[in-house]
């Protein structure tokens, strides 16, 4: 029962983590409608920096970040959330892999800047180092077109998951008694579906132009979104979802069933 209960925290506390993350992201969206600004999950990051104590928080939702990649390495490896065993089951499992690799990057970071051992390099410069490491890569342009096919998956994933509101099986709240909650998941998801269908366009272009600084990020796919007619008016509306994205994160905190999982979950499909 201990181990349940810290294993449990772990992932709350993630879960906390990642939503502190997308709420600054979408708030600075909001507010660079007015005075620019980046809005990726680094910039964000950095902002938290330079407040008063800024490495403490920075180092605290660094190692919360660090607990939300041990879940997903649950979810991942071990089934933590008893996906069933086939070919829909394997692919989730595989991207809450990549969920993993992707805020391993963030939660280094994080803590990297907390502790002052950064040796420099923005969003950007991190994104596109490893994508021209893989462009340069047997099959490289395929291998980064394969990358953004998986993230516009991703967004799919997203947006059926927040408008059939399937998120509802892995969290303990009713649409019916918690209407505004309910309407923050599904904004959310869906805000970040789209977001992941732009940032894989970007991935799908960079492949085609065998040019890895074409590979964009959130910050890159808020400025296209603002690039088109009524831009102002969407940007604002994926600002925001953005940011309700991030209280979903904090609901998730607070409702998600998580299950502690054992060894022979992942021994099981050896098995079958």
């Amino acid at each position: 029962m201990p181990d349940q209960v810290r294993f449990e925290w772990l992932a709350r506390v993630g879960y906390t983590a990642r939503g502190v993350v997308y709420i600054l992201v979408g708030a600075m969206a909001l507010l660079s409608s007015f005075g620019g600004g980046q809005t990726d999950q680094e910039s964000a990051l950095q902002i938290v920096l330079n407040q008063p104590f800024g490495w403490i928080w920075l180092a605290l939702i660094g190692l919360g970040l660090i607990g939300f990649i041990v879940w997903r390495l649950a979810q991942g490896i071990l089934n933590a959330d008893d996906h069933p065993q086939d070919a829909k089951g394997y692919l989730i499992r595989i991207a809450m892999l990549i969920s993993a690799a992707t805020y391993t990057g963030l939660a280094s970071f994080a803590l990297r800047h907390a502790l002052q051992l950064s040796t420099g390099g923005g969003s950007g410069n991190s994104r596109e180092s490893w994508t021209t490491w893989l462009m340069q890569q047997p099959f490289g342009p395929y291998l980064v077109g394969l990358v953004g096919l998986a993230i516009i998956g991703g967004g799919v994933a997203q947006l059926v998951k927040g408008v059939k509101r399937r998120y509802l099986k892995y969290v303990n709240i009713s649409p019916e008694r918690n209407r505004v909650l309910d309407l923050i998941c599904v904004y959310g998801l869906a805000a970040r579906g789209v977001t992941f269908f732009i940032i894989g366009g970007f991935f799908l272009y960079a492949a085609w132009a065998v040019d890895p600084s074409q590979a964009g990020s959130t910050a890159e796919a808020m400025d296209w979104v603002r690039q088109l007619p009524f831009g102002s008016v969407l940007y604002g509306l994926v600002a925001l979802g953005l940011f309700a994205f991030g209280a979903y994160g904090l609901i998730e905190a607070r409702y998600r069933i998580v299950r502690t999982p054992e060894i022979s979950d992942a021994k099981r499909p050896l098995k079958a």
